[in-house]
């Protein structure tokens, strides 16, 4: 059970940094140092998004719609952190004691 208790952990871990990753690279592709019409950058935006969007669809479409700002990416963190803090918090189940 242990393993079990790892391997959430880690699949909540690349969650994090690919958002973390995706949420830089808007900031860069919105300041214009990252340009969209470039392959490159094309492929990784788009698989980026492609790879989030399961998690904020959902999200979205509970939030009220706020134009420009999107706090889908705000939602699904705290998600997170709490989905973390309760693995951790329950450790001892996974392992046993």
């Amino acid at each position: 059970m242990g393993t079990l208790f790892e391997a959430l952990m880690l699949i909540l871990d690349v969650i994090w940094f690919v958002m973390i990753a995706h949420i830089i690279m808007s900031w860069l592709i919105n300041f214009q140092v990252l340009n969209l019409r470039q392959p490159l950058v094309w492929q990784i935006w788009n698989g980026l998004s492609r790879l989030l969007e399961p998690l904020y669809a959902p999200v979205r479409s509970i939030l009220p719609n706020t134009g420009s700002l999107d706090l889908a990416p705000l939602v699904v963190f705290i998600i997170i952190i709490v989905a973390q803090r309760a693995l951790i918090n329950n450790a001892g189940w996974f392992y046993g004691f």
